[in-house]
């Protein structure tokens, strides 16, 4: 591949893994009945109540089970064949999104009703998403793992741009069933997409401690929270995220700034959600750059001090034209930051591990910036949006400059070298865990050794391509 397509989008995981082709159907599909749903929930609760207290209740009725679940999640990853509980969390998933369909199509009258779907639907997402986290380690060579989440990032920004605008021709065209209709449908395309994906087992299929095969429930290994702790790559990989959302998240300012800079024009509200993507989608298409730098946990710190400085230039432009491009910037490094994250995470983490791993990693970015929202509403009220926006910006690019001073490992932390070509068009399926048993240097960061683990189980045969 020649230099100058590596500097885009990097294609090699499309083209090395028909299963994470599939996959990445899949998950672009789910996504965008997400955005749509979530809409037409918003939507209808308002209908409903007209009460901005029962909109904000949406979010409590996705956060508890999101996090009760999600934890949970981890756990029963670490137990069992990943792809059999993504099978079934997915499943009821789309039990719940068909209820929703049936509640629009009956003319529900019933806020508390629809806000229990919403929180069943949250729960079954959320108990698949540690384990959902985990495949594309397996599916991909440990080179390629970046790439292939950027790919995902990505997809996830489309949804985030086509999403909402589908919704909104939905609901104003056939109302709620149509939206409601479409999260079913992407679902029903997710779940046959687990059955193009090879078996999952814990540990590649190493046999468990007692004799219990990699693919049987099986009692996790302890200790998941004094893995992540005992790993400085992994907390310092955590603290950098949350250091750039719960300081410097700027969502629920937007409306804020609009009224006062913009006079409160709605084109321009939906321009500032807008500009984040675009600046998302813009760095996803020239990831092929980003991808192949081996430095992974210096390139996170660097998106994330980005992006922290970003948003104060936020808070402090006046043109719209400044305003919009901070934001963009901003969109950018945070996709920069995720993407890389991810890929550290992964390959710093056993196997046995990353479920639990996983499950950290999914409430962190789920509860982050929530928490960030909430941090900036509450400066804001007693001071002002500018106020709050620049102070946050300026305090999150301040804490990852402390999390980078006092954590070497993860400034040095450098991906595994480049496996060698496979001769066939997909990696193996299923592969065995990339990730070392033996912990990580403390003084570099980088990893000892990679040797393979004894009593692997043979990999999985590939399965035929969708």
């Amino acid at each position: 591949m020649s230099g100058r397509r590596i500097r885009f989008l990097d294609l090699r995981p499309l083209r090395t893994s028909r299963p994470f082709r599939a996959l990445g159907i899949g998950a672009s599909l789910g996504s965008a009945g997400h955005q749509i749903a979530t809409v037409a929930v918003l939507a209808q609760v308002w209908e409903l109540t007209r009460s901005p207290l029962w909109t904000g209740a949406i979010g409590l009725a996705t956060a508890g089970p999101a996090l009760v679940c999600g934890l949970a999640g981890g756990s029963l990853a670490d137990a069992m064949d990943r792809r059999t509980l993504v099978r079934a969390t997915t499943a009821v998933h789309l039990l719940a999104a068909l209820a929703l369909l049936g509640q629009a199509l009956a003319g529900n009258r019933s806020v508390l009703l629809l806000l229990a779907l919403v929180g069943a639907a949250a729960g079954a997402s959320a108990l698949g998403a540690p384990a959902r986290r985990t495949f594309p380690v397996r599916l991909l060579p440990s080179d390629q793992l970046a790439a292939g989440l950027a790919l995902q990032g990505m997809a996830f920004q489309v949804s985030m741009l086509a999403g909402p605008a589908l919704a909104g021709l939905l609901l104003a065209r056939w109302d709620f069933p149509a939206a409601y209709g479409c999260q079913a449908a992407a679902l029903v395309v997710s779940l046959a997409v687990t059955f193009r994906l090879p078996p999952m087992p814990v540990d590649g299929g190493r046999p468990a401690a007692g004799g219990a095969s990699g693919g049987r429930p099986r009692r996790p290994e302890r200790g998941g929270w004094g893995f992540i702790l005992r790993r400085p790559t992994l907390w310092g990989s955590f603290a950098t995220d949350l250091s750039a959302t719960l300081l410097a998240m700027p969502i629920s300012l937007f409306p804020l700034v609009n009224e006062a800079r913009f006079d409160g024009d709605p084109r321009t509200l939906g321009l500032f959600l807008s500009a984040v993507a675009v600046g998302g989608i813009t760095a996803g298409l020239f990831s092929g750059t980003v991808t192949r730098l081996r430095r992974a946990g210096l390139v996170q710190l660097t998106a994330a001090l980005v992006w922290g400085l970003a948003l104060a230039v936020f808070g402090l432009a006046g043109p719209l034209w400044l305003a919009l491009g901070a934001l963009a910037v901003a969109g950018g490094a945070d996709t920069i930051s995720v993407v890389t994250r991810g890929a550290l995470v992964q390959l710093e983490t056993p196997d046995r591990y990353r479920g639990r791993v996983s499950s950290v990693e999914h409430i962190i970015g789920m509860a982050g910036p929530e928490a960030g929202n909430f941090r900036g509403g509450l400066v804001a009220s007693l001071t002002s949006a500018p106020v709050a926006l620049v102070t946050g910006g300026l305090a999150g690019a301040v804490a990852v400059g402390v999390v980078a001073a006092v954590n070497r490992p993860l400034r040095s932390y450098t991906l595994p070298e480049p496996e060698p070509e496979p001769d066939a068009e997909q990696a193996p399926p299923g592969k065995p865990d990339p990730a070392p048993d033996t912990d990580t240097d403390p003084n570099t960061g980088t990893h000892a050794g990679r040797r393979p683990e004894p009593g692997a189980a043979p990999e999985a045969a590939p399965e035929p391509a969708p």
